[in-house]
């Protein structure tokens, strides 16, 4: 899967890239039809120390997905936002599944009523 990580208002560190592919890539494991994906990391002026923003967009076919997570780190929010695109993605293979086995057993019935 191709990931862009796009860093806005700062240059993000080899080893943070690193990391967001590798957690990106495991997605993998769950679909393996992800086309690619698109990460962008912000900092916000606040003065919260939770001002680290990932905002991760998945394109699949069919849907895009897009996840937005705010905390103290990048790796965290995008752990959080990766884990929510994880579940994002089973819940969108669980109604493909639905949707094939429907249209499975319309076409066994209309065989069956040829006879």
């Amino acid at each position: 899967m191709k990931i862009t990580v796009q860093s806005i208002h700062f240059n993000a560190d080899q080893k943070l890239l690193e990391f967001i592919q590798k957690k990106t890539d495991k997605l993998d494991q769950y679909f393996d039809q992800i086309i690619s994906g698109e990460v962008y990391l912000k900092l916000e002026n606040v003065e919260d120390e939770a001002n680290k923003i990932s905002e991760i967009k998945l394109i699949v076919p069919g849907v895009t997905m897009f996840a937005k997570e705010q905390c103290k780190s990048f790796e965290e929010a995008t752990d959080l936002a990766i884990e929510s695109l994880r579940k994002q993605i089973t819940k969108h293979k669980d109604k493909t599944r639905e949707k094939l086995s429907e249209h499975k057993a319309i076409l066994n019935a209309d065989e069956v009523s040829d006879y």
